[in-house]
């Protein structure tokens, strides 16, 4: 089942975010791309946003993909992803998410080149993955040290 969550994190390139606020979450629409395994992922956002001000407070993150408008409700697929944000600094690696970016959505362009323009990297350390209704599946990544 890991592979149909990691498939699944490689083949779409639009998620829910949730950060936290404090005590309160905080849900934003994002595009991302994934790098090639899915262990991953990369989004764009600019410094002076309230999701950027929530993870430079908190870095856990929760993301969700989901296949609804390809498929019928009672065969949608949903992922949660739990996870840690960080932004990326390295200039090759911050270079090469970019482009992951770039290539996936060409209409983020203008965001990419802003110089105030943060590229994050979202590493999934559980997953949930709800197959319709009934059927759900748990992994656990990257597990934090004890």
């Amino acid at each position: 089942m890991l592979a149909e969550m990691m498939r699944l994190i490689r083949e779409r390139d639009l998620c829910v975010l949730a950060t936290v606020e404090g005590d309160r979450p905080y849900c934003s629409l994002m595009a991302y791309a994934s790098d090639p395994e899915g262990s991953e992922l990369y989004l764009a956002t600019l410094r002076a946003t309230r999701k950027y001000r929530n993870l430079a407070a908190n870095p856990a993150v929760s993301l969700l993909i989901d296949t609804r408008e390809t498929r019928p409700r009672e065969e949608a697929l949903a992922l949660t992803i739990e996870g840690e944000c960080r932004v990326i600094e390295e200039p090759e690696h911050r270079a090469a998410a970019g482009r992951r970016l770039a290539a996936a959505h060409p209409h983020l362009a203008s965001l990419l080149d802003k110089p105030d323009t943060a590229i994050l990297a979202v590493r999934p350390r559980r997953l949930l993955l709800l197959k319709g209704v009934h059927e759900a599946h748990y992994a656990e990544l990257h597990p934090p040290p004890p």
